[in-house]
């Protein structure tokens, strides 16, 4: 899948360059990151090629984002080939990450916390911000304020208060913040019916397979605390941010660990005496 989202990518970029300002050395690599049967090892090399391509065409250095970098690991964790997956992203990322004299910034985001996964062995100076720091908290979703002013824009704002009730279950940082996948698919609802009623929109939207293996390893203490988050009643855990792949399966308490760095849960007081609900 990887290689035909870069060959695709490529092809894109290509379409857009004029061939008189590529030389014939950048045309035959930009064929070779166009092909779905690409090496691992071209793989590995390609978003470096593709960044000097693209700061020599434009005279800019380039931005590189990167969202959700850790589901290629939870599908290779899923499907036994996580070693091999390692390696493949450990590679790719050191050479357009850190050995890259093109690239003006990098951009990633993911589930599991960036700084002890072995993908990033050899990289440093990253920024870090979880789901429990102030910085940028208020960008991660919809605010209060943002939500009135989108249901006032559609002219429903007498459907806040429920739309509140539905979709106000996240805490990033200091702020609480809405589900902007649910409210903007209920927005439509109301757009086409005032009075339609809000539906789980996000649940569909992602893979559950980690979390489902989890619960099915769950002991009889574990399911009692589940009942007690769906009952909306609150647990006290020790939550480890920095978990691997890897390190899951050590015990069934990294299933509160995994259920709040994938939105499920959200936190109760100051971080260091975190209590977590259901949202």
């Amino acid at each position: 899948m990887m290689k035909y989202i870069m060959a695709a990518e490529s092809r894109r970029l290509y379409d857009r360059m004029s061939g008189d300002k590529l030389s014939e050395k950048q045309k035959e690599q930009m064929k070779s990151l166009m092909s779905d049967n690409m090496k691992d090892t071209e793989l590995m090399t390609a978003l470096w090629i593709l960044s000097s391509i693209l700061k020599e065409y434009y005279g800019e250095k380039v931005i590189i984002l990167i969202d959700e970098y850790d589901v290629p690991l939870d599908k290779a964790f899923e499907n036994n080939y996580y070693n091999e997956m390692i390696i493949l992203l450990r590679n790719m990322l050191k050479q357009s990450l850190k050995t890259n004299d093109n690239l003006y910034m990098a951009v990633l985001t993911g589930c599991l916390r960036i700084a002890r996964e072995s993908i990033f062995t050899g990289l440093n100076n990253f920024n870090i911000f979880s789901i429990t720091d102030q910085y940028f908290d208020e960008y991660f979703g919809f605010t209060d304020k943002e939500v009135k002013e989108i249901l006032q824009y559609y002219k429903v704002p007498e459907a806040f208060e429920q739309t509140k009730k539905w979709y106000d279950g996240y805490r990033f940082g200091n702020t609480d913040i809405y589900c902007p996948w649910d409210v903007i698919n209920h927005c439509r609802a109301l757009k086409v019916e005032p009075d339609a009623t809000p539906q789980p929109y996000w649940i569909n939207t992602s893979g559950n397979y980690i979390v489902k293996r989890f619960i099915e390893k769950a002991n009889q203490q574990t399911r009692r605390e589940i009942e007690q988050l769906i009952e909306g009643k609150a647990i006290q855990k020790e939550i480890r941010l920095e978990l691997t792949y890897n390190e899951l399966d050590s015990t069934i308490e990294n299933l509160w660990s995994v259920l709040f760095a994938t939105g499920y849960l959200t936190q109760q007081g100051k971080p260091l005496k975190r209590f977590l609900q259901s949202i």
